[in-house]
């Protein structure tokens, strides 16, 4: 068993308050919503990928009143500790390859927030390439990730989340991030940025793919879908 999962587990009904409280050391998941907000005002679907047990998703559903989120993770853990409504919020043991093959083009906001370290790097393509397949014509999708640095900070966080998880995690530079972005979704992708309290680590990405890649996506008629709750099965 990994050993977050069991120490947070001593904690009991206060696990959620402890949770969130070490999280807000390195994350500030309101100011990351806020910048969601700012980019992207309003969304229809969203997807969040590698939502863990539920903390991103639950500011997302405050902030999108309107939306309907797919919430998912390979963990069987996955929302364990979201406390918000559910009534617009489904929760999936599924991969984002998953998802792409039955559901494409679906999505016009995807989140992807401090996962992609902890993906063995000759994954990261297909993940990337897989959320590709789930955006909507101008839909967007939101990388987050904690970038490398040689800060106190930095080799902190290293150490508790290699320690808590269990993971190989392996972080990358702002280059390295903006190369992945670039392998799977075209040199022609519009891309901003944005530092995300409270650590200049955390770097956000916007990404939209160009026309051409939509294109080569195959993405299907948006009105040919309707906002049924999604089945991987």
């Amino acid at each position: 068993m990994k050993v977050g999962p069991f120490v947070r587990g001593l904690f009991g009904p206060l696990e959620p308050r402890i949770a969130g409280a070490y999280r807000s050391i390195y994350l500030d998941v309101g100011a990351l919503v806020a910048q969601l907000l700012r980019w992207k005002p309003s969304a229809v679907r969203i997807l969040e990928v590698g939502c863990g047990e539920g903390a991103v998703t639950e500011e997302l559903c405050v902030a999108y009143p309107q939306a309907g989120i797919t919430a998912i993770d390979v963990t069987p853990r996955v929302g364990r500790l979201f406390q918000g409504n559910r009534d617009r919020v489904q929760f999936l043991r599924s991969t984002v390859q998953e998802i792409g093959r039955h559901h494409p083009a679906s999505f016009d906001l995807i989140v992807l927030s401090d996962v992609l370290h902890h993906v063995a790097p000759t994954q990261r393509r297909s993940l990337l390439d897989a959320v590709r397949l789930c955006l909507a014509p101008h839909g967007v999708f939101v990388l987050k990730d904690w970038q490398r640095s040689r800060s106190p900070i930095h080799w902190l966080c290293h150490a508790s989340d290699r320690w808590l998880t269990g993971d190989r995690v392996s972080y990358m530079s702002r280059e390295e991030m903006r190369d992945q972005l670039v392998a799977s979704f075209g040199a022609g992708i519009s891309m901003q940025e944005a530092r995300i309290a409270p650590r200049w680590n955390n770097l956000a990405f916007l990404v939209q793919a160009s026309e051409r890649i939509q294109a080569d996506a195959g993405y299907a008629d948006r009105d040919q879908r309707d906002a049924e709750p999604l089945q991987t099965g």
